[in-house]
């Protein structure tokens, strides 16, 4: 019989406090940055919550991998050194990295993951990932589920993709415009999101195509409608976005993607949770609460014009109706969802901007506004702050708990409590104690003592009560053989979950189809990288753009292509495209030139000289 195959929801966890929330509200994993070195500078954390984040999802049976996923320059490795050993000494259950020069250091046997910025897109790359070490790879986001699906039949390592949250518009690693107009690198968590500002769209005549539009903002991914086909591909790690969101999105996304697996779970039983309790929130999940720019399954089934928003890189949120009446302090909405005092709304204005207020009164489908907007008759309004929604999540929102079982025997010498839990751990507590017959039935008392597990992790699914009496037992030592036992389940629980740990992978050598020349592009920035690459016979290696800036050369490579998206592809017969390339993205100062690969359907972005 074919074992189950485990699946990860894996949550991001800005902070500690986010990490637990994540794990409370579902998640079998999380990923945290690294005091430095993560792909996300901002969203670094102390050591010792990295260690607290650790302890708390190991009860779950949870996993915490750290990302340690920038590139790393030559006088930094000491300091990664150290900070691996005591990641592995806390028990951290993976790195994610990006950086092939950490594979030179003297490593504990901890599990790597391969970053989304290690450009994992081919799979001879995926195959060489796996061959050097890797146990789990982080796929582009740009991949279709065929391309999925080829993958994870042709390696042994655990798939990974994201499902959810922030699209960046560049194959991930390979942007380059961060650091090469402001000396900000992507590749070192420091991005400054030029994907997200207003564009002049010029052709080489001067003649403007689009203005101020957001020409190079995608909209947020969503693949809540296509996780089956994910797992039936091979997916085995399901990952969302978010290091740098609040804790509220943390909650309402986990929970909503817990949902969603569960109940696949529920018909398709050759797939199981891969962590353990179960999580019930105390609200109603719904992602387009949270911040999101509109939703797109990118390329998941092939090229399509919903993957792009530009008119704004801000949150939109949930539509909520359209505007019926307008009055000189008020309007009046038609939509069946409830608008709360408090609530932000915004629409997309005549100058195709959103714009938002804040709602101070409700009366109805009357809605009166802090000040009152510039809205038209008819336009659509969306919810991008529910006031009532957040407030709910504000508080405590979801409680997970490990299903548990007590059974209660007579000794010679008093009573036993064996404790066993959903994930088959058992333990057993003695309470020595002379045997007297009590006045009154005791089996209720003994039923409602052992019931109550309060603040712990366990929650009781049967209580087996086996006494050839009715014995007298104080709920004072019902109490404490109850407390007694979680404590023992507790350290079962973590002795058992720890035999469990992976060891990494060391590969044998063998050949590769290498490329004997590494570019720009191979993000070498330190000498044990390099060397890294000269062992597997690479001969000549680019220093990293962060190294040695260069002119001339593509600073972003993406699957998004502008002409597409203005109905302008050149592979479409009887378009007039009456333009004169090359084409020009114009932002304050900064002009940059788009080349279109038509034959890889990739457009590249290459800094150019104002005129």
């Amino acid at each position: 019989m074919k074992l189950a195959r485990k699946i990860e929801l894996l949550a991001p966890a800005g902070n500690l406090e986010t990490g637990v929330e994540a794990i409370n509200h579902g998640a079998d994993a999380v990923y945290i940055g690294a005091p430095r070195f993560s792909a996300r500078a901002a969203a670094g954390n102390s050591m010792e919550d990295i260690r607290k984040l650790t302890e708390y999802a190991h009860t779950y049976w949870a996993k915490v991998y750290v990302a340690l996923n920038t590139i790393i320059y030559d006088s930094e490795f000491p300091e990664v050194e150290k900070m691996i050993g005591e990641f592995y000494a806390m028990g951290v259950d993976a790195l994610i990295i990006q950086d092939m020069g950490i594979l030179k250091l003297d490593l504990p046997p901890i599990p790597l993951h391969a970053s989304t910025q290690c450009d994992n897109r081919s799979i001879e790359k995926i195959q060489f990932l796996e061959e050097i070490g890797f146990s789990q790879v982080v796929l582009a986001r740009e991949l279709s589920l065929n391309e999925i699906r080829d993958m994870a039949q042709q390696t042994q390592m655990a798939i990974e993709v994201f499902v959810h949250g922030a699209l960046c518009v560049s194959c991930s690693g390979q942007c380059y415009i961060s650091q090469a107009l402001t000396g900000r690198s992507a590749n070192r968590g420091e991005c400054a999101q030029f994907c997200r500002l207003p564009y002049i769209l010029q052709d080489a005549s001067g003649a403007v195509l689009a203005k101020n539009k957001h020409l190079l903002s995608l909209k947020d991914l969503n693949l809540s409608e296509h996780l089956e086909e994910l797992l039936d591909a091979g997916v085995t790690s399901l990952k969302i976005e978010g290091r740098l969101k609040e804790t509220s999105y943390v909650k309402n996304t986990t929970a909503y993607y817990r949902q969603k697996l569960d109940a696949i779970f529920e018909k398709r039983p050759e797939y199981i949770r891969a962590s353990s309790g179960v999580s019930t929130p105390f609200f109603l999940p719904n992602p387009a609460k949270s911040f999101n720019r509109g939703f797109t399954s990118y390329f998941l089934h092939g090229r399509n014009k919903s993957v792009a928003s530009p008119d704004t890189p801000k949150s939109q949120g949930e539509p909520v109706g359209n505007v019926k009446d307008l009055n000189r302090n008020y309007f009046t909405i038609s939509g069946q969802k409830a608008i709360h005092n408090g609530d932000g709304l915004c629409f997309i204005n005549e100058r195709k901007e959103l714009q938002g207020f804040r709602v101070n009164r409700v009366n109805g489908n009357q809605i009166f506004p802090a000040e009152m907007p510039s809205l038209i008759s008819g336009i659509t309004l969306f919810r991008n702050s529910d006031h009532e929604f957040e407030k709910t999540l504000s508080k405590k929102s979801a409680e997970r708990k490990i299903g548990l079982d007590f059974d209660l025997e007579e000794n010679n010498f008093g009573f036993s409590l064996t404790a066993t839990d959903e994930d088959a751990c058992r333990t057993t507590v003695t309470l020595p104690f002379s045997k007297e017959p009590a006045q009154k039935d005791t089996k209720e008392n003994i039923r409602q003592q052992l019931s109550k597990l309060g603040n712990t992790p366990f929650e009781l699914n049967k209580l087996t009560i086996s006494l050839s009496g009715n014995w007298f037992i104080p709920s004072s030592a019902l109490s404490d053989l109850k407390r007694k036992s979680v404590e023992r389940l507790l350290s079962a629980r973590k002795i058992s979950r720890s035999s469990l740990s992976l060891r990494v992978n060391k590969g044998h050598r063998k050949d590769f189809p290498h490329e004997e020349n590494l570019t720009y592009l191979g993000n070498v920035a330190n000498q044990k990288a390099t060397t890294f690459y000269t062992d597997w016979g690479v001969k000549n290696i680019q220093p990293a753009f962060e190294i040695q800036a260069l002119e001339n050369v593509p600073l972003m490579f993406t699957k998004h292509c502008i002409l597409y998206q203005l109905g302008y592809c050149k592979k479409e017969k009887g378009i007039d495209r009456d333009f004169k390339e090359p084409l020009y993205l114009l932002a304050g100062k900064n002009r940059l030139q788009l080349k279109f690969d038509c034959s890889n359907c990739e457009m590249q972005v290459i800094h150019s000289a104002p005129l």
